[in-house]
């Protein structure tokens, strides 16, 4: 199953600093926090797995965005404005501030003063396990990933688009386990 573009939002603790010799303006917080179990709809659950980034940092480009708007970028990888690390609690990254660009002074600015303290992140999942609970409900852990894009940003970002995105997922899910479960049962009664 080929799996689409997701991006997933949560509360985040952002801090903002400035270095006092080069007076650069740094945003800093965690993108990604692992084991975070996050109801995408009702009924429909996801956790980032500890796993999930291994390796995904080195050669990849990834951007960090304001508001997942691509014309308000605010740093990149592939130049070192944006410098991701994974620990044990997920993702954290420091993103350096072009102070020649409005956009990117404003978007600090509005961390700093505390009106926007959400974050996000957009991937593509390479591989999951989906679980169906006992009270119907299913979650994706997400054990491998490609991380595309972070973002801070003011609201959650489940456009329409994604979450009939992933709302066929979803479905597919539950078909991909609902055949699982009969192909098992065929093998335990033709024995």
């Amino acid at each position: 199953m080929k799996h689409q573009k997701r991006e997933c939002y949560r509360s985040a603790d952002f801090q903002t600093r400035e270095d006092s010799e080069t007076a650069e303006k740094v945003l800093s917080g965690y993108f990604i926090k692992f084991e975070e179990e996050t109801e995408i709809f009702p009924g429909y659950f996801e956790v980032i797995d500890k796993q999930s980034l291994d390796g995904v940092l080195e050669n990849s480009d990834i951007r960090a965005l304001f508001n997942h708007d691509t014309s308000l970028v605010l740093g990149r990888t592939g130049n070192g404005t944006f410098i991701p690390e994974v620990d044990e609690i997920g993702l954290r990254g420091d993103i350096v501030i072009n102070q020649d660009d409005p956009d990117a002074i404003g978007a600090y600015a509005r961390v700093k003063r505390g009106d926007v303290v959400g974050c996000s992140f957009g991937f593509i999942p390479t591989k999951i396990d989906t679980q169906q609970r006992e009270d119907g409900s299913v979650i994706d852990r997400i054990l491998k990933m490609e991380l595309l894009e972070v973002s801070p940003c003011t609201f959650p970002a489940y456009p329409k688009t994604e979450i009939a995105a992933r709302n066929k997922d979803y479905e597919a899910s539950k078909m991909e386990l609902l055949n699982r479960r009969k192909n098992e049962l065929k093998e335990k009664y033709q024995r």
